[in-house]
């Protein structure tokens, strides 16, 4: 709970922090945990309280917080090049052989890469990148672009109007030209006696009238989360994909998979369009790209949006686009440290170990429980919906905030995890072991006893 002296560390925060996606009702009744540090999984408040960080940060610290590696690499490219960018034809040798490695490893047979500081900022940039085509194309009024209810992409006003949450109506966003179809969820979204298959269907055919409707020649883009993450984390229903790719296909319309949380590892394979089975234009990176050490995004162009985006260029000599620290030398050492941890290290097959530890223990703690409505994730990242009736898939009243509550009893208890609607999140860190594991849901499932018996 808060200190309430004028000089503690929870009201200094107050007084000059102005927070973003906070619960400020929590703020006003708890104070701000402020943190000092971390070691493995665990992060430790200015009051040596310890917390379990079930959320890895923000789907990003998969190495924890303490790993010797990734310090290393980024105390060794502080002495040896602190700062550049790659602008003018120049750039750090470390984000040459970056750019080599995120082709090497993607899907792609071969690419470029374009560095921002951000998955917003990455998302942006291939919005812009699209639209640059258009008009290079001859095609100005090809802008559109097509992302899904309950999506999220960013908060940069671009990538926040691609963003379908109905926050952004606060800042009266989304911009012309963004269009929202229906999320993926068929649990929420799928009518009654409709089948998965026949939802999935009933979405395609959603696709296919949009772009009957705007114009496939007004649409730059479609983009996709492989699993929507900060939307709850809503895998796609059976077959989605390869339902709506022939679609985008048959009109000339991009496929960009947005891999912010997807990418290296979390779902079970290296890539989420692995792990279902597509293959996109463009991949949006970020998060586990330098497993949270370091601010950056990437945009990793297939071969064909490659050779239109560097014809485009040459037209008129540059893309005109780019941000001071794009490619930082540091930034670029230590992503080349993460996906070598990720991949070659040990770390991508320990969150594989774990899929099966987290899936048993999310089950176990779903079926203690009458009030969750729903179980899903996929990979090492998962899901609870509370529900005031599960057979109806009634939700609890608002004004409750039952996510929030179950959130603030867990760190309580020890455990961060996040609240997103009516759900609470889990993507804990690649390092966790089985005894991680158990203490996580052991903690989950007393602040979930604890909550339901006090909202009755």
């Amino acid at each position: 709970m808060q200190d309430q002296s004028p000089n503690s560390w929870e009201a200094r925060a107050d007084a000059h922090s102005f927070y973003g996606f906070t619960d400020l009702p929590s703020i006003h009744d708890r104070g701000t945990v402020v943190l000092t540090h971390g070691k493995g999984p665990y992060v430790y408040d200015v009051h040596g309280r310890q917390y379990l960080d079930g959320n890895s940060g923000l789907w990003n610290m998969v190495a924890g917080f303490d790993h010797p590696g990734l310090t290393k690499a980024a105390q060794d490219a502080y002495a040896r090049f602190p700062g550049y960018h790659a602008f003018f034809g120049r750039m750090a040798d470390q984000t040459v052989m970056l750019s080599e490695k995120l082709v090497e490893v993607s899907p792609f047979s071969d690419g470029k890469v374009f560095y921002t500081n951000s998955g917003s900022e990455a998302n942006d940039t291939m919005v812009k990148m699209l639209w640059f085509l258009g008009i290079s194309q001859d095609k100005p009024q090809r802008r559109k672009i097509i992302t899904r209810g309950n999506a999220y992409h960013g908060v940069t006003a671009v990538s926040a109007s691609m963003t379908a949450k109905p926050y952004n109506g606060l800042f009266g966003l989304p911009l012309d030209g963004f269009l929202h179809i229906t999320c993926p969820h068929y649990w929420r979204e799928g009518r009654d006696g409709e089948t998965e298959a026949e939802f999935t269907q009933r979405l395609a055919q959603e696709l296919e009238d949009l772009i009957a409707t705007e114009g496939a020649d007004t649409i730059a883009g479609f983009f996709a989360e492989p699993v929507q993450g900060a939307g709850g984390v809503i895998p796609p229903s059976e077959g989605y994909f390869q339902a709506i790719q022939p679609i985008l296909k048959k009109h000339g319309i991009p496929l960009i998979a947005d891999e912010v949380i997807c990418g290296f590892g979390r779902t079970g394979e290296v890539w989420g369009c692995q792990a279902y089975d597509f293959m996109p234009d463009a991949i949006i990176s970020s998060k586990c790209l330098t497993a949270g050490f370091f601010p950056m995004g990437a945009v990793i162009l297939g071969p064909d949006l490659t050779a239109q985006l560097q014809e485009a260029s040459e037209k008129v000599e540059e893309f005109p686009h780019g941000f001071t620290a794009s490619g930082h030398p540091v930034g670029s050492a230590i992503a080349l440290k993460a996906i070598d941890l990720i991949l070659n290290d040990g770390l991508f097959e320990q969150c594989k170990s774990l899929i099966p530890i987290f899936e048993k223990g999310m089950a176990e703690v779903a079926a203690n429980h009458a009030n969750i409505g729903e179980n899903r994730g996929k990979g090492l990242m998962g899901a609870l919906e509370a529900v005031r009736d599960a057979e109806t898939k009634t939700p609890f009243e608002g004004h409750l905030s039952v996510s929030e509550s179950i959130a603030n009893t867990c760190t309580d208890h020890g455990l961060i995890c996040r609240p997103l609607g009516q759900s609470i999140v889990l993507c804990p860190p690649f390092i966790m072991t089985e005894a991680h594991m158990a203490e996580m849901f052991e903690k989950l499932d007393a602040a979930l006893t604890q909550v339901f018996k006090e909202v009755g």
